[in-house]
């Protein structure tokens, strides 16, 4: 009997999660040899181009030898979708699943929650209810947005809660991008990403959390980028997704199924925000001077200069559990020695109620890099998620600004116009604090004693 398919689909909201896709899904094409048309790129045509993939859990097969992405791509107004078209890869998408409206979110949660959602959401679930039927068994979606933008908040809270009530059973896990402490493009950032928090904190598995400035410090440390643009984060970025999405696309020794991320990284249904480091991050310049052994590269990924959001700069910090997902060809045998060597240092502390907590992924895929891009080629790599007290250092960080702002009722009634209530701010910020706190409590508790009533009844 042939196996069956478990595809996942692809929703890009708003401008950060449209960009992200535009770099993620040129990745993808580059390592299963789809051309930027969607034909096949033939073996012998370039000796440099990664040899055709199929790859179904991502792709559909028309037919006729053109592979579609399963990608949904969503905005209140049309200029990114535009541009996207307009890009190399623009013709690889089917036009029918880019939904665009006509107005900007003006990076308001409430306009796009209230007052937008519902013209661009009608076409979005038929384009998500078109994709689940042609699918074999759609596992669930993956969702790329930015907490502090007004439709990748206020129009992905929406979506997800429809997506919630329709398909109650699919895995949903989000890249999300996370306003910085210190470099914000909007001043309503803290309003938007602890309203989108609290309005989807049921309704999401998995978060993975990326910030502006941490990237940015990547490249401009690790990868000698003098000023480094948006172009720059969205390819760095696009290399951490495509070693999540390794397991999901490729076969291999270890696979993480989709929903192993949830059973590995989530031990309460709150704590869902897990921090993402990737390695290595070389620059052409120390490309002959770094050392790549397994052991190397798995203690790199502690390193606080390689993780994607900036947290966990204090002692305090502790692992509740660890999912290493490596590429390229490795033994298990060097994986378990460079993990004993990480727990004979302590640098690394486990909540006592988990004290061994790794996942371990091996997929025998040699990543790929673009020709012309920032990366230097390597023949191994690995991503590690963790589930770290750490996180919420940074939703503290955002919560203190929401107060600043919050206690003089600042930009207040640009939210209220558009047909919110104040309750729903004091509402949200309680939930964020209880949120805080149940990651402080995980951290405190002792073995034997940590149940799930002892972070919340849920």
């Amino acid at each position: 009997m042939p196996r069956r398919n478990r595809e996942t689909l692809s929703i890009h909201i708003g401008q950060a999660g449209i960009q992200m896709g535009e770099a993620i899904w040129a990745q993808y094409g580059l390592e299963h040899g789809i051309g930027k048309d969607g034909q096949r790129i033939a073996d012998e045509q370039d000796a440099g181009d990664a040899p055709f993939t199929e790859c179904p859990t991502f792709y559909s097969d028309n037919g006729e030898g053109r592979y579609v992405p399963r990608a949904i791509f969503i905005d209140t107004e049309p200029m990114v979708i535009d541009q996207l078209q307009l890009a190399e890869i623009g013709e690889l998408f089917n036009p029918e699943y880019l939904i665009r409206g006509k107005e900007d979110a003006a990076n308001n949660y409430a306009r796009g929650y209230y007052t937008l959602s519902h013209r661009t959401l009608a076409g979005a679930m038929e384009a998500v209810r078109q994709i689940a039927e042609d699918a074999d068994n759609l596992q669930g979606m993956i969702l790329y947005h930015a907490y502090g933008g007004g439709t990748g908040s206020g129009v992905a809270a929406h979506l997800l809660q429809e997506f919630a009530e329709e398909y109650p059973r699919k895995c949903r896990l989000s890249f999300s991008v996370y306003p910085a402490p210190y470099l914000g493009t909007s001043v309503v950032e803290p309003y938007n990403t602890v309203l989108m928090a609290h309005r989807t904190m049921n309704f999401m598995e998995c978060s993975f959390l990326m910030d502006n400035q941490a990237i940015y410090n990547i490249c401009s440390r690790r990868l000698s980028i003098e000023r480094p643009s948006y172009a720059n984060l969205n390819q760095l970025i696009s290399q951490v997704v495509s070693g999540v999405t390794a397991s999901l696309r490729f076969g291999g020794d270890l696979n993480v199924d989709m929903s192993e991320f949830q059973t590995n990284l989530v031990p309460y249904p709150r704590l869902h925000f897990p921090v993402i480091s990737f390695a290595p991050i070389i620059s052409w310049e120390s490309v002959n001077h770094e050392k790549l052994d397994i052991g190397a590269l798995t203690r790199q990924l502690f390193d606080p200069s390689c993780q994607m959001v900036w947290c966990g700069l204090s002692r305090r910090d502790k692992y509740m559990a660890c999912c290493l997902l490596y590429r390229g060809h490795i033994l298990p045998k060097d994986i378990n020695e460079a993990i004993a060597s990480i727990k004979a240092t302590r640098s690394v502390q486990f909540v006592d109620w988990s004290p061994t907590g790794f996942k371990i992924g091996i997929n025998s895929m040699t990543p790929k890099m673009a020709p012309t891009g920032d990366l230097v080629p390597v023949r191994r790599c690995v991503t590690m998620l963790a589930s770290r007290t750490a996180i919420s250092d940074a939703w503290s960080n955002i919560d203190e600004q929401f107060d600043v702002m919050y206690r003089k009722r600042a930009f207040v009634h640009w939210f209220l116009g558009e047909g919110m209530e104040l309750c729903e701010f004091n509402e949200a910020r309680e939930n964020l604090a209880c949120l805080e706190m149940d990651y402080r409590e995980a951290a405190a508790l002792t073995a034997g004693s940590g149940t799930e009533s002892d972070i919340e009844e849920y």
